[in-house]
């Protein structure tokens, strides 16, 4: 039986992914430091800049802008499709700011409490502070004028063309005495996306989060080596399956206890995700089969790597029904999981 996605997988998968990445930051922060922490921050997003920035620049048409607006309309836009809370302002065609009030995307619910400041700004030397670099403008910077992890209202800053060549300790710049201007929604720039039906808008954001997901995995890889990636990315993840199991079960509309019924859990999980998948039953198990790992498309992570992810699902069904085993394989086919007693 082939399983389609629905509105309901796309978020369930959204909100999954987004507590892993959550989840994995607070385990580098408790299990190896804020150090590695920042770190894994950094190359997950200079990571994600290098693969994104440009060509999401020209998709959504602002590669014509003055550099310091279509850097803050950029971020406007791509993370307000994601479902993140952003605002834009702009005072100039060198001065443009961008402002991700609460509650944070990134750091979810009281998880915010233990993100350092030095973690956090880790994602602004990653990605905002390397703008100019790609766009061959050595006179962009951006100011961080307010970080919520600190107390402030909202993370915020602005673009800036300093006119001259700017230091690479200048690209990115602190200056919590400045404030950002209010934000005025009827004055900013509307995407054709606002006419988008919910079907297309939640598929957007489930694609968003997935993306955080397909960077952390080589990120870890490449900083921490499979062992240390299989040790602490597995532990997230088998405490954020265990964590978010009821909150996305219940969206799926699964109801705990058998093998079927986690069957259809992870086929909707997969199928949310894109994935080709099918469930069948053989004696006393279940089987959901998937046809490759579309999250994975052009990554080729670790054995290990995939056994950390895994434990997402394996830490679900330790929640739906803890007497019940995952069996997992996988190949250059696809996986396969079996749900047995």
């Amino acid at each position: 039986m082939k399983t389609v996605p629905s509105l309901a997988g796309y978020k369930a998968v959204s909100r999954i992914y987004n507590a892993l990445m959550t989840g994995l930051v607070l385990t580098l922060v408790t299990r190896k430091g804020e150090d590695a922490a920042a770190q894994f921050v950094l190359g997950h997003f200079r990571r994600q800049h290098l693969e994104k920035f440009l060509p999401g620049l020209k998709k959504l048409g602002l590669d014509g802008l003055p550099d310091a607006v279509a850097c803050a309309q950029y971020h406007y836009f791509s993370n307000a499709l994601g479902g993140v809370k952003t605002e834009y302002m702009p005072e100039s065609d060198r001065k443009a700011w961008v402002r991700y009030p609460p509650p944070r995307w990134i750091w979810q619910g009281a998880s915010i409490c233990a993100v350092p400041a030095k973690v956090n700004e880790a994602m602004l030397h990653g990605w905002h502070g390397h703008n100019g670099v790609s766009l061959g403008n050595p006179r962009l910077g951006f100011v961080c004028t307010g970080q919520t992890v600190e107390g402030a209202p909202g993370l915020e800053g602005y673009y800036y063309d300093y006119g001259r060549e700017i230091s690479e300790s200048e690209r990115v710049r602190f200056a919590p005495d400045e404030r950002a201007p209010d934000f005025d929604a009827a004055k900013a720039p509307k995407l054709d996306s606002a006419s988008w039906p919910e079907e297309r808008l939640k598929k957007v954001e489930r694609a968003y989060a997935m993306e955080y997901v397909r960077s952390l995995v080589p990120t870890m890889l490449s900083l921490f080596g499979p062992e240390e990636t299989r040790a602490h990315l597995g532990r997230a993840a088998r405490l954020i399956g265990m964590q978010f199991y009821d909150e996305t079960a219940e969206l799926l509309g699964i109801a705990p206890g058998e093998a079927r019924s986690f069957a259809a859990y992870l086929a909707a999980m997969a199928a949310a995700q894109g994935e080709q998948v099918e469930i069948a039953e053989e004696g006393n198990e279940v089987i959901i089969r998937q046809s490759g790992w579309r999250l994975m498309d052009g990554i080729e992570p670790h054995a290990d790597a995939f056994d950390a992810w895994n434990r997402l699902w394996e830490g679900a069904l330790a929640v739906h029904n803890r007497n019940l085993k995952l069996i997992t394989a996988r190949d250059d086919e696809g996986i396969v999981w079996r749900v047995t007693s």
